[in-house]
């Protein structure tokens, strides 16, 4: 008499649910830090962009006060009133025949997505504010942070980048 052995046996189906076990240990870390790299990356790239449109419209408002388009005066530093003012434009006193706008959109913080329909929310700080201030004293916009107080890869606080 023959027998038909065609099926598996627990113990290959045992060895097979172990080997791919361990295999998922080792890939869901990977995939865990790469998502996690991807949002430093974009929170770092997102931040060069709104400060060096911080950083144009200071230079916009500078050549307007050289140029008298634009009094010069001590309650105002030159920059911006708030991150949307970048979106909106500003005109800086005539020396453009049109409102100069910086950004598009404000850039999300990836960390702390804005929930559906509302702004990008960012850290604020002012040029009177002290460097290491927590809250924006809302003169105007002289630098922004995450609001994540998460650690990054490198070891350190993405709210201090």
């Amino acid at each position: 008499m023959h027998i038909n052995s065609s099926g598996l046996t627990l113990i290959e189906l045992v060895i097979t649910v172990t080997i791919l076990s361990v295999l998922a240990m080792l890939v869901v870390p990977t995939v865990q830090m790469t998502a996690k790299r991807t949002k430093e990356i974009e929170l770092r790239r997102n931040l060069r962009i709104i400060r060096t449109a911080i950083d144009d419209f200071k230079k916009n408002y500078d050549t307007a006060v050289d140029q008298k388009k634009i009094l010069a005066s001590t309650d105002k530093t030159g920059y911006p009133e708030t991150l949307q003012q970048l979106v909106d434009g500003y005109d800086f006193g005539g020396l453009y025949s049109y409102k100069k706008k910086f950004l598009r959109s404000i850039p999300e913080d990836p960390f702390n997505p804005p929930k559906p329909g509302a702004e990008p929310k960012w850290t604020l700080r002012s040029y009177a504010d002290d460097p290491d201030s927590k809250e924006w004293g809302g003169q105007d916009v002289f630098d922004v942070h995450s609001l994540s107080a998460e650690t990054a890869i490198d070891g350190t606080k993405y709210n201090e980048w």
